[in-house]
């Protein structure tokens, strides 16, 4: 095998094993000690947590930077890759790497299947276009939910019973996902009014946005009537945070949280009903659900 076919061949493997890596980083549950890197790039590169799957846009990095080196590879080496497999395929220590590799993306594709499979069981599908994209039916009781809103007064998720609820997650300093998330749980409130829901943001930031700047938060976000920003001391918080399951990393030098933007609907019982991390119309229908 010349040089050129050697370097091609080695190409295609490099790619193939950065794309096994980076499916496990995208789908391998994590344990709850994993190191803060490793959940600040899963959330950034895939919007998972320790236990979710991807969300479409993870879903399109993770399959799209694979094909996109795959294409790259090919336009620039396709005739060396061909011509170098064909080499391999003539000697018997050739056959068995090939036959190795094969046997290991099999492997690999097997665990990504059966991953997704258990992440997915229980959560049946979502009728209705729009609705079931990105949603999840979770079904089991809310956590406890009793935090200080703008005006100073303490609110409680149990206040909102009898007619639905959305439950976001949020932080004031935040110019990325936050904006979004406050502006489709809006969105979706107005857009199912009839069914009267209440909102809920509670910070992911207990440090800076404390009590005192909640009232300013609720102006810069336009929240009225039912839709109300949480917080309170940074003990009761992140409990709360934690009790909600809500993964979140926090850079202590900057104060900046990196975190999905996971959206759950809570029935008129109490129940978190969805998860849902698309947008306005998702959301909307799904309340219209409850």
């Amino acid at each position: 095998m010349r040089v050129r076919e050697g370097t091609a061949v080695l190409g295609l493997g490099f790619v193939l094993a950065v794309t096994v890596v980076w499916w496990a980083l995208a789908l391998w549950p994590m344990p709850g000690d994993a190191p803060a890197w490793l959940v600040r790039t899963r959330l950034v590169c895939f919007g998972a947590d320790g236990h979710t799957l991807p969300t479409r846009a993870g879903w399109t990095v993770l399959i799209g930077e694979p094909l996109a080196m795959l294409g790259a590879l090919f336009v620039i080496w396709g005739r060396d890759v061909a011509s170098g497999l064909s080499d391999m395929r003539r000697s018997l220590a050739g056959r068995l790497v090939l036959r190795a590799a094969t046997l290991a993306l099999l492997l690999a594709v097997s665990a990504a299947t059966v991953r997704v499979a258990r992440a997915s069981a229980g959560d049946p599908p979502l009728a209705g276009g729009a609705a079931g994209a990105g949603a999840r039916r979770v079904d089991r009781p809310a956590p406890p939910l009793r935090l200080v809103d703008e005006r100073g007064d303490t609110l409680a998720l149990t206040g909102a019973r009898g007619r639905p609820a959305i439950v976001a997650f949020a932080f004031g300093h935040c110019e990325t996902v936050c904006p979004l998330v406050v502006r489709d749980a809006l969105a979706a409130a107005r857009a199912a009014s009839d069914r009267r829901p209440a909102v809920f943001i509670v910070t992911l930031d207990p440090w800076r946005d404390a009590p005192a700047r909640l009232a300013g938060i609720a102006a810069q976000w336009h929240l009225t009537g039912d839709a109300h920003v949480l917080g309170g001391s940074v003990e009761a918080v992140e409990a709360t945070l934690d009790a909600w399951g809500v993964a979140r990393t926090r850079d202590p030098r900057t104060g900046d949280i990196i975190h999905a933007g996971t959206v759950y609907l809570i029935d008129g019982g109490g129940r978190i009903a969805y998860a849902v991390n698309g947008g306005a119309d998702a959301i909307a229908s799904l309340v219209r659900r409850l």
